[in-house]
C-alpha cells in the first residue's frame, strides 16, 4: 500500500525524520518496503507555480495556443502549448511552469527519457518555457493536458515546496488488514511515536445504525452470514465532472487513477478508512416489479447467485456465476458481484444525476473465493478478503456522502438506509503482567502495559493484577491474550527485548538417521553431476495422464484434490515425481542442451478410511542430452542412455554401502518396451528406471532425443542403509587376477552370474569385473559368452597359485550347478 506523508499528516502529527519513522514502523511489523520522494528532482529555481494571465491564439497553428504565464518575477513569459484543457480567453489557472534549463521527462517518449528545456521557435513563435503535464514531472503517465493546480497555489513558489511529497510503500501482511487505510496507518504511527491520532468525531459513527427501509430504498439481506451489514445513502442532483486537483493528486500518489468526482470519492474514502464503497446510478435501479424511479422505490437484495446466472461487470466481461457467489441485486437482476466489482448496467456515467452509495460488509472468506474463482482481483476484494469491521460502513457512508455533496454539488437524502442483521459481539480479553513477562522475558508494570494498549485504543480496566482490555471494533485480529502481548511487544519495541538463554536443560539429542541419509543422497547425486530441482506438489490430471498415453482415464478419487485451488493447473496433489520432473527437464532444455536433474520430495497417496493421505518420500532422477560437454579434445560422445542412469544408481548404492542391489527387466507404461528395469534390494523392489517411451516423451513436448528417468521409494532405500558403516583394513599383499569366460543361456542376466561368482569365491575374492559379452559362432544359438576378471587377495599373506586355482575351480562348479554355466575353452 502507498501512503503519502501529506495525507498521513492530516490524521497524526509526524515529527520524526521520515527514515527514522520508516525504521520504527518496520520494527513494529509495518514493513516499509520503499520510500519515494515526489518532486525531489524538481529544480527549485526553474520549476515553479505559475498563473496564466492570458491565452492567445497561435497565428500559424489552429491546435496550438500561446499562454502568457506569470511566475513570480513580474515579467510574464509567453509559451506555446497544445494542451487541450486550456483555451483562448482562459486566465487565472494555476499551473506547473518550467523555465529555460529545467530538467523534465520527455512526455512524448514511451521510455523514460529526460530532456533539458531550451528556447525554441514553434511554428514561428518563440517559446522559452513550458506549462507541464503530470507525465513531464514524473507524477503519473497523464499527458493529455497540463496539470491544473489549486486556485490558492502561491504564484512563484517552487513547485517542490508546494506539492512535493514523500510516499511510504508498505508491504503489509494479511494480519494487518486494519492498516490497509491511511487512518489505520495513522493510528499505528500515533501509538509508535506517542502522538494522538486526529480523527475528529468520525469514530463516533461506528455505533450509529439506521433502518433497512426508507422512502427512497428498501434493503433486504437474504444471507446474513455472507453479508452481515449493508448501508446505503442517496445523493441527489450531482454534477459529474473531474475531481479537484488535491483529490486527484492524492489518488495518484496512492497508486489509483482519477476518473470522475463520484468514483474518485468512493476510492478516496476506501483508501482513507479501509471501507470499500460502490456508487450506483440510482435512476437505473428497479423495484420488485421492475419499475424504476421516480415512480418506484428501488429494492436492493443481497443474495447468492442462481444456478446459471450471468452478469456483465464494469470491465465489459460477461461473468458466469455459481451458487456460492454473493450478488447485489435489484428487482431487475444482478447489479454487482458483492465486494469484488460492480455491474455495467448500473454504472455511474456522465448522465447520472442521482447516486446511491453502497457501504457494506461481507464475509472475507467468501470474497476471497469469488475473486479467485473469477480471476478478478480488485482493491475492494483485497480489503474485504482480509477482513473489514462492519462498524466502518456508517463512517464511510457519511464521509463519502458529504464529500460528494461538497465536490459534486449534490443534496444528501435524509437518513441512511442500514440493514444490520448480524451484529458482532464486543470482545474483552484479560491479561496479567506475569503472563507478559513469561512470554516476552521482560518485566513491565501494569501501568506500562495499560499505557501501551490504550495508545492502540484498547479500553482497559484494571482489577487487581488482571487487565481487562476491550478490543476496538476494527481490531479483528485480536481475540486471545497472546494477541495483546504481541501488541505490547510491537509498541514497546522488539529491539528492546532482552536476549536470554533457556534455563531448562536441553533434552538428549539423538541423531536423525533418516534426515542424514537424505542429505547424504543429495551430496552423492550432486557429485554425479546432477542438479537438485524442487517442483510443485500440485498438478493436474492431464499431466499425470501423459505418463501413460494408452492407459485408462484417471479416476480423480485416486488423487487428493485441493478444495480451493488457485488454478486448475494446480488442482491435484501428485502421486509420483515423474511428471513434474519431466516438465522441469523440458523447460530447462530451452536454455541448455544437456539437463540432469534430481528431486527428493513427497507424494500423496489417499488412504481408505483416513482423512489425510500417506506422504512417503520419493527420489526421482531425469537425464537427457549429450553425455558430456562439447570439446575439441574429445570425439562426439553421443547422448545419455539407460546405462548412464544405471551408472548413477550404482554409484549411489555403492556410496551408501549397499552391495546387494540388482536390476530386473520389467515393462512399465512410461518406459520404452525392453528399456526399463526394476531396482531390487534384498529381494525388495524399491523403484523403476528406464528410457522414456517415445509417446510419453512427445506428450511432454520433448525434442527427438532419448530421455531416461528413475523413481525410487526413498523410505525403503533409507531403511536398508546401515546407519553405521564398517570398513575393512587394506591388504598390503599383492593381488592375483584371473579371467573366467563362461557360456550361459541368453536369458540369464550378467548381474545374476556376478552374484553367483561372489557366492562361490568367498572371502578371498575381492573384485569381479565383466569385461566382454559375445554372441555368435562358435557360441550355440540361444546362448552367450560372458568374460569376467576375478581378483583374489588375502589380508595377511600372499596367496599361492594353488590356493587361487582351488577357489577358481570351486566358482566354476558352483556356476555349473546353479545355472548350468560352462567354461569356454
Amino acid at each position: 500500500m502507498r501512503v503519502p506523508i501529506s495525507w498521513l499528516k492530516d490524521y497524526v502529527d509526524i515529527t520524526l525524520p521520515i527514515a527514522e519513522l520508516a525504521e520504527r514502523m518496520t520494527l513494529a511489523g509495518l514493513e516499509v518496503g520503499g520510500i519515494e520522494h515526489i518532486g525531489s528532482e524538481w529544480d527549485r529555481e526553474k520549476i515553479l507555480v505559475g498563473e496564466i494571465v492570458e491565452v492567445r491564439p497561435h497565428p500559424n497553428a489552429d491546435r496550438l495556443t500561446i499562454a502568457v504565464v506569470e511566475f513570480g518575477t513580474g515579467e510574464p513569459m509567453a509559451v506555446v502549448t497544445g494542451a487541450p484543457n486550456i483555451r483562448v480567453g482562459d486566465k487565472g489557472q494555476k499551473v506547473a511552469f518550467a523555465t529555460r534549463g529545467a530538467r523534465l521527462i520527455d512526455g512524448y517518449s514511451e521510455e523514460l527519457r529526460y530532456i533539458t528545456l531550451k528556447p525554441a521557435k514553434i511554428r514561428g513563435v518563440r517559446s522559452e518555457g513550458m506549462v507541464c503535464s503530470e507525465k513531464e514531472l514524473g507524477i503519473s503517465d497523464e499527458h493529455e493536458g497540463i496539470m491544473i493546480l489549486e486556485d490558492d497555489a502561491p504564484t512563484g513558489m517552487p513547485l517542490q515546496e508546494y506539492m512535493g511529497d514523500t510516499v511510504l510503500e508498505l508491504d503489509l501482511t494479511p494480519n494487518l488488514a486494519r492498516c490497509f487505510s491511511v487512518v489505520g496507518v495513522a493510528r499505528e504511527v500515533a501509538a509508535l511515536t506517542g502522538k494522538e491520532p486526529k480523527l475528529g468525531s468520525w469514530p463516533d459513527l461506528a455505533d450509529k445504525t439506521g433502518k433497512a427501509s426508507l422512502p427512497w430504498v428498501d434493503l433486504e439481506i437474504v444471507d446474513p452470514e455472507l453479508c452481515p451489514r449493508y448501508t446505503a445513502a442517496l445523493v441527489r442532483d450531482v454534477r459529474i465532472g473531474p475531481s479537484p486537483p488535491w483529490l486527484q493528486r492524492r489518488l495518484t500518489l496512492a497508486g489509483m487513477r482519477p476518473i470522475n468526482n463520484i468514483v474518485d470519492v468512493s476510492n478516496y474514502v476506501m483508501l482513507e478508512w479501509g471501507q470499500p464503497l460502490h456508487a450506483f446510478d440510482y435512476d437505473l435501479l428497479h423495484d420488485r416489479d421492475g419499475a424504476t424511479p421516480p415512480s418506484a422505490v428501488p429494492v436492493i437484495i443481497i443474495r447468492r447467485a442462481h444456478l446459471g446466472e450471468h452478469m456483465t461487470t464494469l470491465d465489459g466481461e460477461s461473468r458466469a456465476l455459481t451458487e456460492d457467489m454473493l450478488l447485489i441485486t435489484d428487482g431487475g437482476g444482478p447489479l454487482a458481484i458483492a465486494g469484488v466489482m460492480g455491474g455495467l448496467e448500473s454504472e455511474v456515467s456522465e448522465k447520472t444525476t442521482n447516486v446511491l452509495i453502497e457501504s457494506a460488509n461481507f464475509n472475507n472468506i467468501n470474497i476471497r473465493s469469488i475473486s479467485q474463482a473469477l480471476k478478478l482481483p480488485s482493491e475492494a476484494a483485497a480489503r474485504f478478503g482480509r477482513g473489514v469491521a462492519p462498524q466502518l460502513t456508517m463512517i464511510a457512508i457519511e464521509r463519502s456522502a458529504k464529500l460528494m455533496q461538497e465536490l459534486a454539488g449534490g443534496t444528501i437524502e435524509a437518513g441512511y438506509a442500514d440493514a444490520y442483521p448480524l451484529k458482532p459481539e464486543a470482545k474483552v480479553v484479560e491479561l496479567t503482567p506475569t503472563e507478559v513477562e513469561r512470554i516476552l522475558g521482560v518485566a513491565l508494570s501494569t501501568s506500562q502495559i495499560v499505557n501501551i494498549l490504550e495508545s492502540l485504543e484498547f479500553d482497559c480496566q484494571v482489577e487487581g493484577e488482571v487487565i481487562r482490555a476491550a478490543v476496538p471494533h476494527y481490531r479483528l485480529d485480536v481475540s486471545i491474550p497472546a494477541d495483546l502481548i504481541e501488541e505490547v511487544a510491537r509498541v514497546y519495541g522488539y529491539e528492546k527485548l532482552p536476549t536470554t538463554l533457556m534455563k531448562d536443560e536441553l533434552p538428549p539429542q539423538e541423531r536423525d538417521y533418516s534426515l542424514e541419509g537424505e542429505e547424504r543422497i543429495r551430496d552423492i547425486l550432486v557429485g554425479c553431476g546432477l542438479t537438485e530441482a524442487i517442483t510443485y506438489s500440485l498438478s493436474n490430471l492431464d499431466s499425470f495422464a501423459r505418463l501413460d498415453p494408452g492407459g485408462a482415464e484417471l479416476n480423480p478419487r485416486d488423487y487428493v484434490r485441493i478444495s480451493n485451488p488457485l488454478t486448475t493447473e494446480r488442482e491435484y496433489m501428485r502421486r509420483t515425481l515423474m511428471a513434474s520432473l519431466l516438465e522441469a527437464v523440458r523447460d530447462n532444455l530451452r536454455y541448455t542442451e544437456r539437463v540432469g536433474l534430481f528431486e527428493i520430495g513427497r507424494v500423496y497417496l489417499p488412504q481408505a478410511g483416513e482423512e489425510l493421505p500417506a506422504e512417503p518420500r520419493r527420489l526421482a532422477v531425469a537425464l537427457t542430452g549429450p553425455r558430456g560437454p562439447r570439446s575439441w579434445l574429445a570425439e562426439e560422445q553421443g547422448h545419455v542412455d539407460f546405462y548412464d542412469l544405471k551408472g548413477v544408481v550404482e554409484t549411489l548404492l555403492n556410496r551408501l554401502g549397499l552391495t546387494d542391489g540388482g536390476f530386473v527387466p520389467v515393462e512399465h507404461p512410461s518406459f520404452r518396451a525392453g528399456g526399463a528395469a526394476a531396482l531390487k534390494l534384498r529381494d525388495v523392489e524399491i523403484g523403476v528406471l528406464g528410457e522414456v517411451d517415445p509417446q510419453v516423451r512427445a506428450s511432454f513436448d520433448f525434442p527427438e532425443q532419448a530421455v531416461v528417468l528413475l523413481e525410487l521409494d526413498l523410505e525403503e532405500l533409507l531403511d536398508q542403509v546401515e546407519p553405521i558403516r564398517y570398513h575393512q583394513a587394506i591388504s598390503r599383499f599383492p593381488a592375483i587376477s584371473q579371467d573366467m569366460s563362461l557360456i550361459v543361456e541368453e536369458d540369464i542376466p550378467a548381474g545374476q552370474v556376478e552374484d553367483l561368482i561372489r557366492d562361490g569365491g568367498g572371502g578371498l575374492l575381492v573384485e569381479v569385473t565383466l569385461f566382454d559379452i559375445y554372441r555368435g559362432e562358435p557360441i550355440p544359438a540361444g546362448q552367450k559368452s560372458l568374460a569376467y576378471s576375478l581378483t583374489y587377495r588375502h589380508l595377511d599373506r600372499t596367496l599361492t597359485d594353488a590356493e587361487v586355482a582351488k577357489v577358481h575351480a570351486r566358482i566354476a562348479k558352483h556356476l555349473a550347478r546353479e545355472i548350468g554355466a560352462k567354461l569356454r575353452e
